[in-house]
């Protein structure tokens, strides 16, 4: 039977396939422009140029929303850094390169930063979202561990998230000079004295 002939049926796909992947971008989006609080359906919906129906089809809690775009987040974030572990050489001067990091995160992708913090600190009251935060601070404490050894790499992560927020916050904001600082005595131990 040909498919225009009566009767036929037609199998349909989605008419909208990368909705999904969509609307949580737009969630993203809203929590760049508005905050965590400005997280609704209606908002995303907006954002995204779609009916207010498939936001709530896609995502039937603001927790889910805010779940899949903090993966969105850490996702991106993780990909990036291994891009970034890949390409620094074997002898780099790694507390100078995590300095570089940092002051990168902060003034070059600011807005991309405290989106994720948002994000990120969220997962404090909800508890759907620890999962997708924990990834990252896993990816941290990794690659930065392959640099240094699994102890260091859980003290640089937890340095890097740390000043990540102070910088975020900070005015004036510290300068680069006085990040490698930190970070070099973070891997190196204090001087010895004498």
């Amino acid at each position: 039977m040909a498919k225009d002939e009566p009767g036929a049926t037609r199998r349909r796909g989605p008419n909208d396939p990368e909705r999904r992947a969509r609307i949580a971008q737009a969630a993203i989006e809203v929590v760049a422009q508005r905050g965590i609080d400005g997280v609704t359906h209606r908002s995303v919906a907006a954002a995204a140029g779609v009916p207010l129906g498939s936001t709530t089809y896609h995502f039937a809690t603001l927790d889910d929303l805010l779940e899949v775009a903090l993966h969105e987040a850490a996702e991106k974030n993780v990909h990036a850094l291994k891009e970034w572990e890949a390409a620094l050489p074997p002898d780099a001067d790694f507390a100078a390169a995590l300095a570089d990091l940092v002051m990168g995160y902060v003034n070059e992708q600011y807005r991309d930063t405290v989106v994720e913090y948002d994000l990120y600190v969220a997962a404090l009251h909800r508890p759907a979202l620890r999962k997708a935060s924990a990834a990252w601070d896993e990816a941290l404490i990794e690659f930065f561990g392959i640099r240094t050894d699994p102890l260091t790499g859980r003290l640089l992560a937890g340095l890097f998230c740390g000043l990540l927020m102070q910088l975020a916050l900070a005015d004036p904001r510290p300068d680069r000079a006085e990040v490698e600082t930190l970070f070099r005595r973070a891997i190196n131990g204090p001087a010895p004295c004498g």
